[in-house]
């Protein structure tokens, strides 16, 4: 598992890559609106579970949508949240406080408002800590989702 991490962050240390790459400007992420950071980060922490389920094993995707569909919602998400909370800083608290503040006009298909808030929190942590290039700390705080796979 934990070499499939340092794998996982090798591949996904993308932001500033993609940046680099297609020569984006310098902006300030602490700007975004929480929203902003929170649709990215949804779209990150589906990789990172994605890409721990598929290189776990080759299955039929009905299988791994299954899997990866019961730690990417959000009651999962709010979840994680309330088990990684103590050991967040207070930046990323401030970051985690924005978007789960923050005035979303959606709401998700299976959980209530308060799970669905607490996930958009979570998800623009995410979001801000991959646009800050700390790809590891993501890690670090999606490592007990990643560890319940294993049991």
């Amino acid at each position: 598992m934990e070499k499939e991490l340092t794998d996982i962050q090798n591949q996904i240390q993308l932001a500033g890559y993609i940046k680099e790459h297609y020569k984006l400007p310098d902006t300030d992420i602490r700007t975004y609106s929480p929203l902003t950071l929170a649709f990215i980060g949804d779209g990150i922490y589906d990789i990172i579970i994605r890409t721990v389920v598929v290189v776990g094993g080759n299955a039929p995707v009905n299988k791994l949508h299954k899997s990866v569909s019961k730690m990417v919602q959000a009651k999962a998400q709010a979840e994680l949240f309330h088990r990684i909370q103590d050991q967040l800083s207070e930046e990323e608290l401030a970051v985690y406080k924005r978007g789960r503040n923050a005035k979303s006009f959606t709401s998700a298909k299976n959980a209530g408002i308060v799970e669905y808030r607490t996930a958009t929190g979570l998800e623009a942590l995410v979001g801000y800590l991959y646009l800050m290039n700390r790809t590891e700390r993501i890690l670090e705080l999606i490592k007990p989702v990643l560890s319940a796979m294993d049991t």
